[in-house]
């Protein structure tokens, strides 16, 4: 069954192509001014990733990168299953790991594959025709500096915003860094979608036994059995 899985599709039309990226030499004084401008700036020229018109600043997914948005908990098991360029977000309690482009169709059949399937899990995928919250870039403004031991890429959400864990890197191609499943076209080196889909659903399944088991005696008679 794919109903434990759950698409969320938050655009109804989104451009078909990141915008072109600043020719190399673009003055400072040029540059947008105010937090919001220079975040998505630093998205669409630093980064070439499309995004979505208006407030709050949001990503466009389903182009470059899908997202696969997990409690932070399971998300913290699966980063040893992730290749050091791939980025990963915090919003609160939940961790949002950027999967290859296309993920969001395969996740069903992955996880019925993994006998996943027939359980609520606590999972949400966004992909074509979704956007994501715009984390905060490394450093706040966005534009030409690493993060440091403060910076909200490396401390997490800052005041129930979201934040970079795992930055991306500017000049870099995103793609070959995503977990994806080897019929996708990715790179050789990509990380396994399969590997990491399945330790995070063996978490997430945890955890609901977890709260089950700390629940009133009828939620715990009805729990189901445990088999990973």
């Amino acid at each position: 069954m794919a109903g434990s899985v759950r698409t969320v599709s938050t655009l109804s039309t989104v451009p078909l192509l990141p915008p072109p990226r600043l020719p190399l030499g673009t003055a400072a004084r040029d540059l947008p001014r105010g937090p919001e401008s220079r975040a998505r700036h630093w998205y669409e020229n630093e980064l070439g990733w499309a995004t979505v018109p208006g407030r709050p600043l949001r990503l466009v997914t389903g182009l470059r990168f899908d997202v696969l948005d997990v409690p932070a908990e399971a998300g913290a098991d699966a980063l040893r299953h992730l290749a050091p360029g791939s980025p990963v977000a915090l919003r609160g309690d939940r961790m949002r790991l950027l999967v290859a482009a296309g993920s969001a169709e395969e996740l069903p059949g992955v996880l019925d594959w993994l006998e996943w399937g027939p359980l609520a899990l606590d999972l949400e995928v966004l992909g074509a025709g979704g956007a994501m919250e715009a984390p905060v870039p490394p450093g706040g403004a966005g534009v030409g500096r690493r993060p440091g031991p403060g910076d909200p890429a490396r401390t997490g959400s800052v005041q129930g915003a979201a934040a970079w864990l795992r930055p991306p890197v500017p000049g870099g191609e995103v793609e070959v860094s995503l977990p994806a499943l080897p019929a996708m076209g990715s790179p050789k080196d990509a990380p396994d979608l399969v590997r990491l889909v399945d330790t995070v659903a063996a978490r997430c399944h945890r955890i609901r036994l977890r709260r089950l088991d700390a629940g009133p005696p009828a939620c715990r008679r009805n729990q189901p059995l445990a088999f990973s």
